[in-house]
């Protein structure tokens, strides 16, 4: 596919052999004056449009911007994709599995191919089964990572001679989103001859972490990061962009860590779900990029879809710090000047909602249990009655009569490029480790530790510092360069600890520094999780327990017998900044970058067509010509699956922790001849329909409002059979309606959907035969996957609910009315004494693009249409 540039406003770029595009003459023709009065966002989407769009409909596509209508879609063509490799691989299996479909049909399977850059970086397939207190803990993790995900790698390694476009950085290199920030992204790219503003979506949803940079970066589910590879625009309608101005300076000994939890908690408050967010302000320009990117990080964790900042010098400053080539750092400085997008041109930008935010009100914080916006200031432990938590949460207070207190926390992580892409943080984790060591503080025994950083940079500048050994010493020595606890890869734990919280029912917690702690996904046995700054999480190893006030209770004693808190350990900034000052250096970075960039030539495949594993549990051909999605979706006489509440995360829907014997996909992996040992996570198995489809609802930490057992509504992975009104698990339910070929509906609550981007929440459902999810609201990504496998979403009314119309799911329901961008349809309900409900709900199919790929049943079925109608003759 050849991309068409349009000429009318190009033109060449002072001081450079590149020409860019004049985005301000060409808004300035339509509304004089208006290119001053645009937000960031909105320079960056317009300058796309006058590259790229078609002309016919540049001019009401520009307007969209310009007058803040939000009536028309218009088409963004993201420059790059970037994927990990569960939703990633998915991907490229859709694509395999493509190929096969469109040869079948006559078609040149060599064809298809990513049309747009993309690059994958395996860095969610590393568990922590050896922890950091284990020396030898890196080589054990990697030897078992490349040893569980063998056939997921052969068919990685495959895609990367198969496909046209597609980049590869092996496992044991980082996490991309730190990747991102620190190398992948130019900021600036230039092509063609062409200079234009970096911009990508990702597989992910902290993809935003490099809004940090000033680049547009969109966290999407791997269908819609489909559309965008195969060179087709993300069609888009103007997003709510709201200004935040952050005011003051952070106070002594506060991390970016405790910012962030604050403005998590803030920015959800004011309800920025769906929204872009731009930071801005005297407070803004104090933040260096790594303060920024761990701000950036966590949007999805506030409900935003990006959080912007613009470009300005600490953006050069961290260009230089992380090794960029000077005339690159050059070119950003001199395109975001010249254009618009540098900070002082941006006084001027007009927002339709602004917000403030003073960070000198941010004191010492966590987040938790259970949500990452759920901030929990340090100082009031004590008043939150964390141990009345810990009681009711195990339904006992019991005195530590074996090895572990009630309450007692079993994991302690620093992990997630939340945190590790910060050195700030890293570094405070380290000086406070120092500090404890010198007084002879000790980890629990119970605390299984961990250090996973996201990039392999922060070895060598904590190396450089002397405080890579003080970390190993209280057992945070480094586990792998992935993402790991945070993603639900925290390992096994030892046998005899396990034994004894199940022996005992004990309350036990988990405390990361990362960004999702939601039920269920850190750990089966740990019941809740908590988010907290890097040198907390080291605090915490120590002290062993949630039922413990981290700022006031004594952690130790030294070697004297004085007692030792938190504040005789914690750094002082003064420290924290001249170690970042003197120990991170550009040379560190190009080190690391240079060789795992160098990607060589790569000889081409044999085939265009992947040669599948009959008997892989991990990568299998995609069935989306087959079964349920084969059949004409009716939305007639449609059976309950779930009844659901509010809040139901992306994990509740398709979990990526480690799969257990006794769940589904366990026996499943069993009955396939998988060593319990070698079940590995849900995540690692999305490429094998046959095994994600039975961690559908797999969560145990579920309700299911149907699941009533004695008159109580049952936890766990339950559905409840109708019309015989039979409760089981749920797979067993799905694979009953799958057998009566029974079309299913899911009603549920509001924010359906939230948390990690996944598929295979969308297609789990799908393949079990739900036509319709019908809920109260619904995150923006999930949204999206749900239309990219077929599955109409629709939303009730405002004031109308599951609890007003006493839903208890032995109704059978059809959908009448015309699929229009937010028609009203009707959600026809049949009780079981025959009475008939019609309720108005609004069509979640909110652009014309969105109804063609639902009508066609899908993405791949769309584009498969598309393509072999393009071939033709």
């Amino acid at each position: 596919m050849t991309i068409t540039l349009n000429s009318q406003h190009r033109k060449p770029l002072p001081g450079t052999v590149l020409d860019y595009f004049d985005t301000r003459e060409a808004v300035d023709a339509i509304a004089p004056g208006a290119y001053a009065k645009l937000p960031y966002s909105s320079r960056v989407l317009a300058e796309q449009l006058v590259r790229r769009c078609d002309p016919a409909i540049l001019t009401e596509s520009l307007k969209q911007l310009i007058e803040r209508k939000r009536d028309l879609d218009f088409p963004w063509y993201p420059a790059r994709v970037v994927c990990h490799d569960i939703l990633g691989q998915t991907a490229l299996v859709d694509l395999a599995g493509l190929r096969d479909a469109i040869a079948e049909q006559g078609g040149d399977p060599a064809k298809v191919n990513p049309v747009v850059p993309t690059q994958l970086i395996v860095d969610h397939s590393l568990a922590v089964e050896a922890p950091g207190f284990d020396p030898d803990a890196f080589d054990k993790n990697r030897a078992i990572e490349d040893r569980r995900n063998e056939d997921r790698f052969h068919f990685i390694e495959w895609t990367k001679t198969a496909f046209k476009n597609v980049d590869v950085i092996p496992a044991g290199n980082g996490i991309m989103h730190q990747i991102n920030l620190e190398k992948m992204s130019p900021v600036i790219q230039a092509r063609g001859g062409v200079a234009f503003p970096d911009t990508c979506v990702g597989t992910d949803s902290h993809t935003p972490h490099v809004d940090a940079l000033g680049v547009i970066a969109v966290g999407v589910g791997g269908l819609e990061a489909e559309t965008v590879m195969l060179g087709r625009a993300s069609m888009m309608r103007l997003p709510d962009i709201v200004g935040v101005e952050l005011t003051g300076k952070r106070q002594p000994g506060i991390t970016a860590t405790d910012i962030v939890l604050a403005i998590t908690e803030f920015l959800r408050a004011e309800r920025v779900v769906g929204a872009w967010v731009e930071f801005y302000g005297e407070g803004a320009n104090s933040l260096t990029i790594g303060d920024r990117a761990t701000i950036s990080n966590m949007c999805p964790e506030y409900g935003a879809t990006a959080s912007m900042f613009y470009i300005d010098q600490q953006t050069i400053d961290y260009l230089k710090l992380t090794g960029r080539e000077p005339e690159q750092v050059a070119l950003v400085e001199h395109y975001a000047k010249t254009t618009g997008l540098w900070a002082d041109a941006l006084v001027t930008a007009e927002y339709e909602r602004v917000l403030s935010f003073d960070l000198s009100s941010v004191v010492r914080n966590m987040a938790g249990p259970s949500n990452p916006h759920r901030r929990l200031p340090t100082s009031a432990l004590h008043e939150r009655g964390i141990a009345d938590e810990a009681k009711l949460a195990s339904g006992k207070v019991e005195e530590a009569d074996g090895l572990m207190p009630d309450g007692a926390v079993i994991i302690a992580a620093i992990t997630s490029c939340t945190n590790t892409s910060n050195p700030r943080n890293v570094v405070a984790a380290g000086l406070l480790a120092k500090k404890a060591n010198a007084l002879g503080l000790l980890r629990k025994p119970w605390v299984k530790t961990s250090f996973a950083p996201g990039s392999k940079v922060a070895k060598l500048y904590l190396e450089d510092a002397g405080l890579l050994s003080e970390l190993e010493q209280l057992g945070f020595g480094i586990v792998g360069y992935a993402c790991t606890t945070c993603n639900g890869m925290s390992g096994a734990l030892d046998p005899l600890i396990q034994q004894e919280i199940i022996d005992r029912d004990l309350y036990a917690t988990a405390v990361l520094s990362g960004n999702r702690n939601f039920d269920g996904r850190i750990h089966p046995y740990a019941k809740q999780a908590f988010l907290a700054s890097p040198p907390l999480v080291v605090a915490y190893a120590i002290a062993g327990t949630m039922r413990f006030d981290i700022e006031q209770d004594v952690l130790g004693h030294d070697q004297q017998g004085n007692p030792v808190t938190l504040k005789d350990l914690w750094p002082s900034d003064e420290e924290i900044d001249a170690i970042v000052a003197a120990s991170v250096k550009p040379e560190q970075f190009r080190q690391v970058y240079i060789p795992m960039f160098d990607l060589g030539a790569v000889q081409e495949a044999e085939s265009p067509l992947y040669d599948w594993r009959p008997m892989s549990t991990y990568i299998r051909r995609p069935p989306y010509w087959e079964g349920a999605l084969a059949g004409e979706r009716t939305l007639k006489g449609m059976r309950p699956l779930a009844v659901l509440p509010d809040n139901i995360t992306t994990d509740h829907l398709s979990p990526s922790n480690a799969i257990l014997l006794n769940s589904a996909a366990g026996e499943y992996l069993h009955k396939m001849g998988l060593p319990e040992e070698d079940f590995n996570s849900y995540a690692t198995h999305r490429g094998d329909h046959l095994t994600a489809q039975r961690a559908t609802f797999a969560n145990p930490q579920l309700v299911n409002e149907m699941a009533v057992v004695d008159g109580q509504v049952k936890k766990g992975s339950l559905a409840r059979v109708e019309p015989e009104g039979q409760v089981m698990r749920m797979w067993e339910a799905i694979e009953t309606y799958m057998g009566r070929k029974q079309n299913l509906i899911i009603i549920a609550g509001a924010d359906y959907g939230q948390g990690s981007s996944r598929d295979w929440a969308a297609k789990g459902p799908r393949l079990a035969g739900v036509e319709v999810i019908a809920a109260e609201g619904f995150e923006r990504i999930h949204r999206t996957n749900l239309i990219g496998m077929g599955v109409l979403p629709l939303e009730f009314k405002p004031g109308t609910t599951r609890l007003t119309l006493g839903i208890d799911g032995t109704e059978v329901y059809d959908v009448i009315g015309e699929r229009k961008p937010r028609a009203t349809m009707t959600l026809v309900i049949t009780r079981r004494n025959g009475e008939r409900v019609e309720v108005p709900m609004t069509c979640r199919l909110d652009s014309n693009e969105e109804v063609l790929i639902y009508e066609a049943g899908g993405v791949l079925q769309r584009f498969a249409q598309d393509f072999l109608e393009s071939t033709k003759g």
